[in-house]
């Protein structure tokens, strides 16, 4: 589904220079824990050969695209079924975790088994306070973070998903669909959780992140569309109505 927006802006530089895009956490609490978004560049690599693929344009290209979030907090999980045979978390690290129980539980929901896509295999939901922003059409596609190695790899994949950040700036959340519920998932702070990928109207223009305020605006916009999801199946149905209520202006590069 594709919305055309039009904003109050200058028309000759409408579509001219880099795509600003703004990131910003949806509260502070605890968010020395969540790191800034990171541009995926492997710098610390052979460039002495002409030839070698950390020259490459087009490797240059693909990866100056895409944006890395972090998991902000080690992970140790299982899974089982309890006495009456519904799925449960269980957090193998137990006590000597750097996570406390009660914590993990704010953060990680398993869904509920009515919902899996597949009857075998479960979903778990990491919720995380990062939301994108754009004054502009903008759409974001999160995928996994595959340029990066695991020495052990995760026992599932990941959900992507693409919608336009400039309608819909909503907090993302990790969705892991467990293929292998015999193997455990472990994740270390500071790996990569999944990418994220921007794209306008047009592909050749390049990116920038930066931090943004979180402005009365912005806020009350977001408190606007939040919540629809447990209301109606398709919320891109919501699009047009969001359009309507939507300030010329939500973006404000934090000073």
């Amino acid at each position: 589904m594709q919305i055309n927006v039009t904003y109050e802006r200058d028309e000759m530089a409408a579509g001219a220079g880099p795509i600003t895009v703004g990131w910003l956490r949806t509260t502070d609490k605890a968010g020395v824990l969540y790191d800034p978004p990171e541009r995926v560049s492997f710098r610390q690599t052979n460039r002495t050969h002409a030839k070698s693929a950390a020259r490459c344009p087009a490797v240059i290209q693909l990866e100056s695209r895409y944006f890395m979030i972090k998991c902000p907090f080690d992970l140790h999980l299982g899974f089982a079924r309890d006495d009456k045979g519904k799925a449960v978390l269980v957090n193998r690290a137990g006590a000597a975790g750097a996570v406390r129980p009660a914590k993990l539980g704010e953060a990680l929901t398993l869904v509920n088994e009515a919902e899996w896509r597949y009857p075998d295999r479960p979903t778990v939901q990491l919720n995380l306070p990062y939301v994108f922003i754009a004054d502009e059409m903008v759409y974001i596609t999160q995928l996994d973070a595959f340029a990066h190695y695991r020495r052990q790899p995760l026992p599932g994949t990941i959900f992507g998903g693409r919608f336009p950040v400039n309608l819909w700036p909503r907090p993302l959340m990790w969705a892991f669909e467990w293929h292998e519920t015999d193997k455990d998932i472990i994740l270390k702070r500071g790996d990569p959780l999944f990418y994220c990928q921007f794209e306008g109207n047009g592909p050749d223009r390049a990116v920038q992140v930066v931090e943004a305020e979180r402005t009365p605006e912005l806020q009350a916009y977001m408190e606007h569309i939040s919540g629809v999801v447990g209301y109606v199946n398709q919320t891109f149905s919501l699009l047009k109505t969001a359009e309507a209520a939507r300030p010329a202006k939500l973006l404000t590069p934090k000073g």
